[in-house]
């Protein structure tokens, strides 16, 4: 094969509660030709530039223990008005940490606890706008007769507090010094009111109609300099008899609504918002009333408007009039749009923003908004450390050298990263590494500090920091790919190789994959690279490589001219070896190959799904989920895909109910094994055990291949075991590993254990061991089957492999413990 280098023009292309049966979380996870040639092309090496690590937009603690703690007792405390707030604050957190999971709880909590219909419309949008995308599972839940109440708008006419705003008098006292009906000329026409009832609409009325104004006396006034019609003069005056609005345009309620602000009439104001109120119903619309609740004051009608518009985030924010609205608005405007829930509003607009063009003058605004609004010192440090990093990114290095300063001293430590990189830019990298040093020296250094340092150090000693900055925290990114792009520049490329799969052992990172691409094609491994490119096309299909330059799907067009082809035969085999050897990216990168040819592009992408649960990559996995659906070959196969998109968003009851319907149109292996699996996850009852056999027993009557037929028998052999039922759970995993489900042998290790033997257990987790590419929940598992040695061993290999790994730590704490 010739060897694959890229040319310039080749570059410059155009534009992630426990479930009762331990056989639940294995399965579902717990991630041109001439532009070929060498001459005139670049080397492997200059395609291996490294950027810095970004300066990261989040909220980053120096102690997250300590500010989790914190939130939790004031959250224990706290008045329920403060409950959305804190639940923000550890949104924010949890953003921070890059836990999706915990953020989104958080998130959701913060709308369950809102206490203000402002809070609650934010929150409710909030959590619409993370999950875009996942408006099939509302869907789905509405055909199983239940509703996502999130995604629902909110009747603010009925929820906002009514109350009498008449002014009160009383009749009997009360002397009227002019007739009882009074007249007013509007233009060419006449309009009676009742003097006493118009009157109570409002002190100001009362005293025009009733104190020491000559109207008081006069059976006509003339109206038509006050901006009221004919029609909306009648309409007051109905509403003064009655208290109720008549029907009427949206123009004749401005009308009054105008009146009412005029003269003081809260009551007829409030009814004529709130009528307004149920006139909004389009972007247009909101943009329209919006401009007349923020002048008036109207805070109903502006808060209806606020959720048509964040209803529709974040396409609204291309919108410029929409864009308007939420920059100019003043502290007034603001307390009328959303009462005290500015701070709320202007992190979501700003977490929108951020994430389509983070230096763009609308996230700019909306930051600046957010600095406005913040109130408490954690709001402040969020805030300042936000717009500081756009300012940053936007190259405004003057304006942003105070913000990370002003974040910094209100408590932010990690805002002095921004501090550093300023300075350094400036060409002043001693000065740099005080700032950092000063940090460093006044507490427990973390991660982030070394690798930071590192930037502003060379040769050995740049090295030593970022050694140990992933000592401290081994999921920091920039050190891995550092070290391995140093060692491909010194030919050292089976070195960078094995560095790169350190981390990519225990986190999936498109960066790592794109530099192990390029660490293939030096070795002229050129299967291996489609691997991974085809991998990353499956977890981003628009990804971009080589800083930007190229497409991915460009490079693997290229790659593939060097690669064998294969037949659909082929690939089957390749899936059924990679999938036994516990190798999952392989395993993607021929599902990916699978899908350009095959038609059974449903089953191809619900094991794509499995796929990437087993890598951390939920979003990725609801995807697949989601495109399995749409290309099902039948009724019953698309119900099977649905139970599993409920099942997998926490819906298990009606996951349930589509097994069920798949069932009762076909029976299927999938549609039992689903129904088992969502059975086993829904009930605590131990009885439900015998159902869940025989519905595996069930599905493996049925037709389908071996990857499944395994995996089936495995959660059998695992219901078994819990049973009490050792002989048949042997059977289940040895007639799983005879079809090649290699995780069996950690259930038989299980079953041997059991019995006693822990010699036998040992020797099967050994053979796992020694089949499975990511092994290192296999090492874990020996660890408990031999002795104090060995285990120690065993332990030190699982935090080598995944340092993410709990056990390990507790185990070693345990045993600390017992030497006390």
């Amino acid at each position: 094969m010739r060897k694959l280098f890229f040319s310039e023009s080749a570059c410059k292309e155009t534009k992630l509660h426990s479930a009762p049966h331990s056989w639940l979380p294995l399965e579902r996870g717990n991630l041109s030709k001439s532009s070929a040639h060498a001459s005139g092309g670049t080397s492997i090496e200059s395609l291996m530039k490294m950027p810095e690590p970004a300066v990261l937009p989040h909220f980053k603690p120096a102690d997250y223990v300590d500010i989790l703690a914190q939130i939790h007792e004031e959250l224990e405390s706290c008045p329920l008005d403060e409950k959305s707030c804190l639940y923000l604050l550890q949104f924010q957190v949890f953003r921070g940490l890059g836990e999706a999971k915990l953020s989104r709880r958080s998130l959701q909590s913060a709308w369950e606890k809102a206490s203000t219909i402002h809070e609650k419309l934010i929150f409710g949008a909030w959590l619409k706008y993370e999950k875009k995308g996942e408006e099939a599972i509302s869907d789905l839940l509405s055909s199983c007769g239940k509703c996502s109440q999130e995604f629902r708008l909110l009747d603010f006419v009925s929820q906002a507090s009514t109350g009498s705003h008449d002014m009160s008098y009383d009749e009997e006292s009360d002397e009227f010094r002019g007739s009882a009906v009074v007249h007013f000329r509007i233009r060419d026409d006449m309009i009676a009111c009742d003097r006493r009832k118009l009157a109570a609409l409002s002190t100001p009325l009362y005293a025009m109609l009733n104190g020491g104004f000559r109207e008081s006396y006069l059976e006509v006034i003339d109206m038509s300099r006050n901006g009221i019609s004919p029609i909306g003069m009648r309409a007051i005056s109905k509403f003064s008899l009655s208290g109720r609005l008549p029907y009427l345009s949206a123009d004749a309620i401005l009308e009054m609504l105008d009146f009412a602000n005029k003269f003081c009439c809260k009551g007829l104001k409030d009814a004529c918002e709130r009528k307004l109120a149920s006139f909004v119903s389009s972007r247009q619309d909101a943009i329209d009333f919006m401009e007349c609740a923020l002048e008036l004051g109207c805070s109903i009608l502006a808060a209806s408007c606020l959720q048509v518009l964040l209803n529709e985030l974040p396409e609204c924010l291309n919108d410029e009039q929409v864009v308007r609205i939420f920059s100019s608005a003043n502290k007034q405007q603001r307390l009328t749009m959303v009462g005290n829930a500015s701070f709320s509003l202007y992190c979501l607009l700003s977490e929108v923003s951020m994430s389509t063009n983070p230096t763009s003058d609308v996230t700019l605004s909306f930051l600046e908004k957010l600095v406005e609004s913040a109130s408490d010192s954690r709001q402040k440090q969020l805030a300042l450390h936000q717009l500081a990093c756009t300012r940053f990114l936007r190259k405004d290095y003057a304006e942003a050298e105070p913000l990370f300063s002003a974040a910094f001293s209100a408590g932010h430590l990690y805002s002095v990263v921004g501090l550093a990189r300023l300075t350094s830019l400036r060409g002043n990298k001693h000065f740099a590494l005080k700032l950092l040093d000063s940090v460093m020296s006044s507490r427990w250094p973390l991660g982030w500090m070394y690798q930071e340092r590192a930037l502003y150090l060379d040769g050995d000693s740049k090295l030593e920091n970022l050694n140990k900055a992933t000592e401290l925290d081994p999921t920091l990114t920039y050190p891995y790919m550092f070290r391995a792009a140093f060692l491909m520049k010194r030919q050292s490329v089976e070195a960078a190789l094995m560095e790169i799969n350190r981390i990519l052992g225990f986190k999936l990172v498109l960066e790592c994959l794109e530099l192990r691409f390029c660490c293939y094609l030096a070795l002229e491994d050129y299967r291996a690279a489609l691997c991974d490119v085809q991998a990353i096309l499956t977890l981003a299909p628009d990804y971009r490589m080589i800083g930007g330059r190229v497409a991915a799907k460009q490079l693997r067009m290229l790659v593939l001219e060097n690669v064998e082809q294969s037949t659909t035969a082929d690939c089957w085999m390749q899936l059924y070896d990679r999938w036994s050897s516990v190798d999952d990216i392989g395993s993607l990168s021929v599902i990916y190959q699978m899908l350009e040819s095959d038609t059974s592009k449903g089953v191809l992408y619900f094991r794509q799904s499995l796929l990437l649960l087993r890598l951390n990559c939920p979003e990725s996995a609801m995807r697949s989920l989601q495109l399995a659906r749409e290309h099902a070959a039948s009724d019953h196969e698309r119900l099977v895909y649905e139970g599993w998109i409920l099942y997998d968003t926490g819906h298990c009851e009606e996951g349930l109910q589509k097994a069920e319907a798949s069932i009762a149109i076909q029976r299927s292996f999938e549609a039992f094994f689903l129904k088992a699996y969502a059975l086993a996850d829904s009930s605590l009852d131990p009885s439900t055990s015998a159902t869940v056999v025989s519905l595996l027993e069930d599905a493996l009557r049925c037709p389908s291949d071996r990857l499944r037929k395994g995996q089936a028998l495995n959660n059998l052999g695992s219901v078994y075991v819990d049973c009490g039922k050792l002989d048949l759970a042997a059977e289940c995993y040895i007639n799983a590993l005879k079809i090649g489900h290699t995780r069996a042998h950690q259930g038989l290790a299980r079953v041997h254990f059991l019995r006693n033997n822990r010699t036998g257990a040992y020797g099967e987790m050994t053979k796992l061991i020694e089949k499975a590419r990511n092994n290192a929940s296999a090492y874990e598992k020996r660890s408990e089957y031999c002795d104090r040695e060995l285990t120690k061993a065993d332990l030190q290999m699982v935090t080598k492999l995944d340092p993410l790994r709990v056990y390990p730590y507790r185990a070693d704490e345990c045993k600390v413990v017992e030497a006390i």
